[in-house]
């Protein structure tokens, strides 16, 4: 069985923000209602994005009205058990969210929290994820725990600081499973980041936990470079036919988004400007169609994943890309892929109008 650590090859390009100024858009369809499904927060060296750093692209025109902070290895505690030092992060992104939410009432940062637990500690894990429930202040809504696996090296999710370890067939592991079974129990979500050869394994653990909400990043995980870039067409494919089939358990949504990250293969660094959101949304559409077409508007949901997809190209002109992909939804359709889906699944209130 093999393993390797998260981060340890394929990186993204940090942040050029001249080369992003070249770009600049009109806002569309300004009123719409927006609850950013997927972002994180970190303080690290040359590259930070917290709270006011999250405000003023939010205040780049879009109305975004709440955000839903995921796990990124960011203000893990130094002390204690292993095991609960994840708990550090949940509870400074609810710290955060608090004071910054109420200087801006309008926009409610880290609405939401997706922490980390190890699913593979078993029955283990439950003091882990009771934990992560007081330090969130009422924010805490589910975990993350990466298992993005693939037997081409190249492509090996990045994240942060190498703390983990990444083996293959983690999914069916009868310890991962035994933690995953506290989740539904507990009233908490799963957030997915799989790569498209394992979307197979994620529809068998959905069936095995149908009260269990399962949430699917960044459309599946298609992987489009390294071995892959070759057989792209087979690789659409089958990816295709993996969301196909896993958009027929009613208890897993998809979150459209992440598309700017390497993994995928859009090369959107290599321009002299930045892409329009014109362009992004003729490349992205028929994997966002197909996931639209799949789940239906009621099962989907937009994401930033900012700071990541920063490196690409901007808040505002990403919105603007997802909002043409939806040109030909009906307002509400629009609703509920940009609002009602993700405040439905993360249970989030209403914002004031």
């Amino acid at each position: 069985m093999k393993d390797r650590t998260i981060g340890a090859n394929m990186r993204n390009p940090s942040v050029d923000h001249d080369w992003l100024a070249l770009r600049r858009e009109d806002v569309l369809e300004p009123d719409q209602r927006i609850i950013d499904a997927h972002h994180h927060m970190w303080d690290r060296p040359g590259w930070r994005y917290l709270p006011p750093d999250m405000l003023l692209d939010i205040h780049d025109g879009h109305r975004v009205v709440a955000t839903v902070h995921v796990e990124d290895e960011a203000g893990y505690r130094s002390y204690g058990p292993a095991d609960m030092r994840p708990v550090g992060e949940t509870e400074i992104m609810a710290g955060l969210g608090h004071a910054w939410s109420s200087q801006d009432p309008q926009v409610n940062i880290n609405a939401a929290i997706v922490g980390y637990a190890d699913l593979i500690l078993g029955d283990a894990v439950r003091p882990v994820l009771e934990a992560h429930m007081e330090a969130g202040q009422g924010r805490f809504r589910g975990i993350r725990h990466i298992t993005a696996w693939d037997a081409d090296e190249t492509v090996q999710t990045p994240l942060g600081p190498p703390r983990r370890t990444l083996v293959e067939g983690m999914i069916p592991d009868p310890r991962f499973r035994q933690g995953f079974a506290h989740l539904g129990q507990m009233g908490l979500t799963f957030d997915a980041w799989v790569y498209h050869p394992q979307l197979g394994e994620l529809a068998d653990l959905a069936d095995a936990f149908p009260q269990t909400t399962i949430v699917v990043n960044h459309i599946g995980g298609i992987i489009r470079t390294g071995s892959y870039r070759d057989r792209l067409d087979e690789t659409f494919a089958q990816w295709r036919a993996a969301v196909s089939d896993i958009a027929r358990r009613p208890n897993v949504l998809m979150k459209i988004g992440g598309l700017g990250m390497q993994l995928f293969g859009f090369d959107l660094r290599d321009r002299p400007v930045p892409a329009s959101s014109e362009y992004l949304a003729g490349i992205w559409e028929p994997f966002a169609n197909h996931c639209i077409e799949a789940f239906g508007p009621e099962r989907c949901m937009f994401e930033s994943n900012f700071p990541v997809d920063m490196a690409f190209f901007t808040y505002r002109t990403m919105w603007n890309a997802f909002k043409r992909l939806a040109a030909g939804a009906s307002s509400h359709e629009k609703d509920l892929m940009f609002y009602e889906t993700a405040a439905r699944t993360y249970r989030l209130a209403a914002p004031p109008d």
